[in-house]
């Protein structure tokens, strides 16, 4: 018995071996058919896509859009939801395109015997740090002989956006939202090195500032229900140029109104129906707020503006509802219903698709004049968010907008290609760790090769 078994066994033996050595060849093969695509050229940017350990550390979505052939390039999760940050601008952009006209309508008014009732649009130019000097509503509000009202009851909104974060109250990026917004509703605070005191604008706040040992940030900070900002005295020794959101009420505005224009403004005691036949005073050129929206990613900006949307259409001041009416009547024809929440992208409640955006920029690119359109947007190495990133051999080749959060960066806009061929991209990144610097540098790897390849 034992005999008949040793031929077996060594058959079995033999065939172990041989199964080895195949597997050697095959995994050598594979080894060196590896290294040979490595060293046959550079990798084509969908290939550095594919492989980017940078990549690899988040949940990446992108995609590539040729709009004069109608053709989709490139695509990776383009269909999967991502947290748009400042991407949400673009939604914010389009929407303003549609509904409003050259200018931006400031206030409403009506005229009742010896007496002047106005409304806010919610237009946040007034007296705005962040915007070129603006008198028209002063003057209007000066050179009237009548006695002036304003009645606020057409803001039907909260002061804050859903899925705000309620701890970012004191910081320059989130000022509260109001029907008729005084000096971007947020203070600009500045300091030299050399002195201790503070120069404030508008100088009504002058006398708001305690200073409190206990404060550890190196920013001043407000005391989160009232008007009074506090500072650690280690910072007076330095210098300082910041922009800080006050509280904002009815009243406040008043005495701002009536400080600026030497009038005594009253607020209306019984608001009356904000009647459909009011007239309008302009204030300023619409583009000029696209480009401090796209440009500076300027998040009061792309609030107010869906509120004065809002007022156009129906006559009162409400987020939700202009959102409601843009996704339903503007958007419904997009690859995936937008879940939006905001304007500006602070919340996190948003949420949009790659191809939705892209989809977006598309209809942009063939409803908007190409230069108007790409002035709007930040200009890569020029201008804007984008300013120290994307710059072309000679001239910018990618206008675009940032979106960052916390963990979150995405990159959406146009490609002017080295043969003068624009292409629609947006790129989503989400949910890693870290800061947002090893994103842009790998995404401007991945643009420059396709700029240089069509």
């Amino acid at each position: 018995m034992r005999n008949n078994l040793q031929p077996l066994n060594h058959l079995k033996i033999s065939h172990f071996l041989q199964l080895v050595l195949l597997a050697g060849i095959f995994l050598f093969g594979s080894c060196s058919g590896t290294k040979k695509s490595k060293s046959s050229g550079p990798l084509s940017y969908d290939q550095m896509i594919e492989t980017s350990p940078t990549f690899e550390r988040a949940y990446t979505g992108f995609m590539l859009f040729d709009p004069n052939e109608g053709k989709v390039l490139y695509e990776k999760n383009a269909k999967r939801y991502f947290t748009p940050a400042s991407n949400t601008k673009i939604f914010t952009l389009y929407t303003a395109l549609q509904i409003l006209g050259d200018s931006i309508p400031g206030i409403r008014y009506i005229e009742k015997g010896d007496s002047l009732i106005f409304w806010g649009t919610g237009d946040p130019s007034l007296r705005n740090p962040n915007l070129s000097e603006n008198n028209i509503l002063i003057n209007f509000l000066k050179n009237t002989d009548k006695q002036l009202f304003f009645d606020p009851s057409n803001f039907e909104d909260t002061r804050y956006g859903a899925g705000w974060s309620w701890d970012d109250y004191y910081y320059y990026f989130q000022p509260e939202k109001s029907p008729l917004p005084y000096h971007g509703n947020v203070i600009k605070v500045k300091k030299d090195a050399d002195d201790p005191y503070f120069r404030v604008e508008p100088g009504y706040f002058s006398s708001s500032f305690s200073a409190n040992e206990k404060i550890q940030s190196r920013y001043l900070k407000r005391v989160q229900d009232y008007n009074l900002f506090e500072y650690n005295p280690g910072i007076q020794s330095k210098k300082y140029d910041n922009e800080h959101p006050f509280l904002t009420s009815n009243e406040l505005l008043i005495t701002l109104l009536n400080e600026t224009t030497g009038k005594n403004i009253r607020l209306l005691s019984s608001p009356i129906e904000s009647p459909l036949n009011k007239k309008t005073v302009f204030s300023i050129s619409a583009d000029t707020l696209y480009r401090q929206m796209m440009q500076a990613s300027d998040n009061f900006v792309a609030e107010q503006l869906l509120l004065v949307c809002n007022d156009q259409l129906f006559n009162n001041l409400n987020t939700n509802q202009i959102i409601d009416y843009a996704v339903d009547s503007l958007m419904q024809k997009f690859p995936d219903e937008p879940i939006w929440a905001d304007g500006s992208g602070l919340s996190r409640y948003n949420l949009f698709t790659p191809r939705t955006i892209v989809h977006l920029l598309h209809q942009l690119f063939q409803q908007v004049p190409q230069e108007r359109l790409l002035h709007i947007f930040p200009a890569g190495g020029v201008s804007g968010t984008i300013e120290d990133w994307y710059a072309g051999p000679t001239e910018p080749y990618v206008f675009a907008k940032t979106g960052t959060l916390s963990n979150n960066h995405c990159l959406s806009g146009y490609l002017r290609t080295d043969k003068g061929k624009f292409l629609i991209f947006s790129f989503m990144h989400n949910n890693y760790k870290g800061g947002s610097r090893p994103f842009k540098e790998e995404m401007q790897k991945v643009l420059e090769e396709i700029r240089k390849k069509f």
